[in-house]
């Protein structure tokens, strides 16, 4: 039901009007999910149940969340507050709206693409701000759509401030990353890599090497399942990288 209403809303209705109009779409759909068996994080709707996905994540029906986001958000608000000036990359919808109201924080937001709610389109390879601008940088799932990945990381170095953060989540393999120039084709990198424009699989030790040889040092997040997990919906075994200028 969710990916048919959105597909024919998506054919309808242009796609800055959905953005703009998405809480008061999504909230209609939610009401059907109230409930006290689960908490959005980000939210913060008590739910009877997440939405299912095809590919196993878990969406909350009132602001679009999936597992990702919502670790994403108590990481935030864990020991690693947001703080000063803060530069996100391919924000989601639901992050983004709730930190475009604080007044705490410089919060700006890039997506080269066009395919996000953004207020720039730097190129990460080449991010048009001045040295050491940002105290906290955001950059889930983008490093692997980069060709140039280690130019991009040494540009999150250069724009970082002197014991600034930068979050980093990826898709992860075990063992060593998985790269090759020769797979170019959307068909190929589906297979390959998992998505039409992913260009590498990383992995844990892989990409914290690659960020380290750039002069950051790297701290891995592992986040092993819990009996939270369900109630928050989360998705176990989970990683994420800081890397600290």
């Amino acid at each position: 039901m969710y990916n048919s209403l959105k597909k024919t809303l998506k054919k309808i209705l242009p796609n800055r009007f959905i953005f703009n109009n998405e809480p008061f779409f999504r909230f209609f759909h939610g009401i059907f999910y109230l409930g006290n068996s689960h908490q959005c994080a980000v939210c913060e709707k008590k739910l009877k149940s997440f939405i299912k996905l095809k590919n196993n994540d878990l969406l909350c029906p009132f602001c679009g969340s999936l597992a990702r986001n919502r670790r994403l958000w108590s990481l935030l608000h864990s020991n690693y507050n947001l703080q000063g000036n803060v530069l996100h990359f391919s924000p989601s919808r639901n992050i983004y709206r709730k930190l475009k109201k604080r007044t705490t924080i410089s919060y700006i937001t890039s997506d080269y693409e066009d395919e996000f709610i953004a207020d720039f389109q730097f190129d990460i390879t080449n991010i048009d701000q001045k040295e050491a601008s940002f105290d906290r940088i955001i950059c889930f799932h983008v490093l692997e759509h980069i060709s140039e990945d280690t130019k991009a990381m040494q540009e999150l170095y250069r724009v970082t401030k002197p014991n600034g953060i930068v979050f980093i989540q990826t898709p992860f393999k075990e063992g060593a990353i998985y790269e090759n120039d020769a797979i170019t084709s959307a068909e190929d990198r589906l297979k390959h890599f998992g998505q039409e424009d992913h260009v590498r699989v990383y992995s844990p030790n892989g990409l914290k090497e690659r960020l380290t040889s750039i002069g950051f040092k790297v701290k891995t997040l592992t986040f092993e399942p819990t009996q939270h997990d369900i109630r928050n919906g989360f998705i176990s075994p989970e990683i994420i990288l800081i890397a600290v200028k």
